[in-house]
Formats: C-alpha cells, structure tokens, sequence
C-alpha cells in the first residue's frame, strides 16, 4: 500500500541569502526543487502551502526579544547574527515561513490530509538557540514546531530525530527538562558547535530524555543504521511517540565538502524506514521531516529522493538489506553503542534486552 506524502515548497525560500559562496545558499533548494518538479516525480506528492509563523508560536521557543532583534532586519540589506549566519532583507520573512512551513505539515499529518511529510523550507534551524542565532540558523523550526502540535494536539510525547552531521545543540537545550520531548542525535564529534558529548542526557524530569551517540569521522551506512537499529529503535518502542520529527541534514552525505562521513543515498533510506517503522507501531505513521544541513548539490538531490520513496512506500528497505549491511562491522561503533547502553539502559530498559 502506497503512502501519502506532502511536501512543502515555495518559491520564496530562495529569498533568504547570506552572501556570495555560502554553503548555505538559495541553490541547495533550487537543486531539491528541480527534482522535485520533474515530471517523474512531481505527480506523486500532495503540496503543502506554508504560512508564516506568528510571533506567539516562534516564542514558545524563543525570547521576545530576540524575535524582535529579527524583525528589526527586515529590510536591512546585511545584518551578522554570528561569525557564520547573517541576514538580507527578506531573512525575517523568509525564516518565519520557514516555521510556519513546518507548522502546516505538522497539521497535515496531524489531522490525516497525508500520512507524512516533509518541508523543503530554509533557514535551517536545529542550531538557533533561545536568544541567539547560530550556525547559519535563525528560527529553531522543529523545536516551534514540536511545541506547536504539544499546544494544538495536547501530545505528551514528541521524538525529534536528528541525523545531520552537526549536533542540534539548540533543539537539545529547548527541551534538556522537558519529558515530552525526546531529543536523539547522531552526529560528527568533536566538531562544531562543540555539544552533543555522550554525558549530555537531560536534566531533572527530563534526565534520559535527551539521547546523544558522537561518532568519529568516517562513519557511514552500517554504523548510522546499526546505531538506530540498536539505540533509536528500542528506546523509541518503550517511549512510545505520539509524532516523529527529523531533522534531515544530509551533510554525512559521503561527498560532502563540510562533513568527513560516508553515509550514501542507500543509508537514508534505511534510516528513514527505521523511523517509518517507528511511527508505524506507535503513531498511526505520523512522520514529518523538516531539512537542515547538506552542501553537495547532487548527493542531497539523490538522498533525498531515496527519502522520499521510503515514505511513499515505493521502495521497503527489507530485514535482509539491513542484515547485510550491518555485517561492515565497525569495532568503534560497537564500543559506542556499548558506552551508550551502559548510560541509559538502566532508564530505557528495552535497549538492553535489544528489543
């Protein structure tokens, strides 16, 4: 049985610009658009429209203040947020429809319009703290938008995903205490922004609730599916969610020119069709995907379209194409998927009996 996929996109994204050789630059959706439009592809989704975002909902993220230093550059030609994020004109609007994109496949799936989604919107976000811009981020989308469907829906248990190359040290600060969200990270370590360490678990009620695996450079395919299929999976079942986000940054992509890991379009799929799984046996397959990261204009065209044909359901990466790949052991991995197990299985009890 096919899936019903919506996607968000719109030509305004490509408004928001940080300057000439960027890596974040209006060409990387440009690159996702022309796959998306071709006529191949273009008939099998459902098109979202994005909003923009209101300043109520970016605040339950962020503080006021900082929200109105934004506003305040609308229109202004440059203004440097941090060291590698800086705004145009039309940053503000453009990182508020990139929330609000969000928002609406939030909604679309939440209320049964498709089965899963995925918004095609920059800004990224998984960087942008409470009060400061960071790593070419400027509104934190996925963390918006898992308050917006706790407020709209009442939902009490949210699983944000997180397998771009850099550690979302924003999403995991939005909800370090929190229990309704459980924040799971895979990423390069150490690298930028420096947080993400194996130590980083939570705090108070929400001790365990954050869930990070640091891997060396060069990990790729067998070590990303391994982890999510020995970690992410078993404590995902004894959580239980009632909504699965991703961030999907596809700078692990094997090409790179930001990142040092080898994960290729096969490994996406794979991923994505653990988290399929995931939402399959907890949440009626409620699954949204928002982008982040991914310099490689090729490799994010190709993974991306692997994505998507796992949640269409046009392709089913099967147990005998995990088996197999999982047999290019890596012994480093092994020994931090161990580490990990020893921190939070005595919380999260299902990733020792391996279920």
């Amino acid at each position: 049985m096919s899936r019903k996929t919506g996607i968000v996109k719109d030509a305004r994204y490509l408004q928001h610009s940080m300057g000439f050789a960027h890596p974040e630059s209006p060409e990387r959706l440009t690159a996702i658009y022309q796959m998306l439009d071709n006529p191949q592809m273009s008939w099998k989704f459902t098109t979202i429209e994005p909003r923009e975002a209101t300043h109520q909902e970016i605040e339950t993220i962020h503080a006021p203040s900082y929200v109105e230093f934004i506003a305040s550059t609308a229109g202004k030609r440059s203004v440097y947020l941090d060291p590698d994020t800086s705004t145009c004109a039309e940053s503000y609007a453009t990182a508020k429809l990139a929330v609000g994109g969000l928002c609406n496949a939030i909604d679309s799936v939440m209320e049964g319009k498709v089965n899963n989604a995925f918004a095609f919107v920059r800004p990224p976000g998984h960087h942008a703290e409470k009060d400061s811009a960071a790593g070419f981020c400027i509104f934190n989308n996925i963390a918006i938008g898992a308050m917006h469907a706790i407020c709209k829906y009442n939902l009490k248990r949210i699983l944000i995903a997180d397998w771009d190359l850099h550690h979302g040290n924003g999403t995991q600060h939005s909800f370090y205490g929190d229990q309704r969200v459980l924040y799971f990270s895979t990423h390069q370590y150490p690298y930028y922004p420096g947080t993400g360490s194996l130590q980083e678990t939570g705090r108070g009620v929400g001790e365990y609730y954050t869930v990070n695996v640091p891997l060396s450079i060069g990990a790729g395919d067998a070590s990303f599916v391994k982890i999510f299929r020995k970690i992410l999976q078993p404590v995902a079942m004894q959580y239980k969610p009632d909504l699965i986000l991703l961030s999907a940054g596809f700078d692990t992509y094997f090409q790179d020119p930001l990142g040092g890991m080898r994960v290729t379009p096969e490994g996406f799929a794979a991923m994505t069709r653990i988290l399929l799984n995931i939402a399959d046996a907890c949440c009626q397959g409620r699954f949204v995907v928002t982008l982040e990261g991914g310099y490689h204009l090729d490799g994010l065209k190709k993974s991306i379209k692997a994505v998507l044909e796992e949640m269409l359901d046009e392709t089913n990466f099967s147990e005998e194409r995990f088996s197999s790949l999982e047999k290019d052991d890596n012994e480093e991995v092994n020994q931090i998927i161990n580490k990990i197990i020893s921190r939070v299985g005595p919380y999260w009890k299902s990733v020792i009996r391996g279920e």
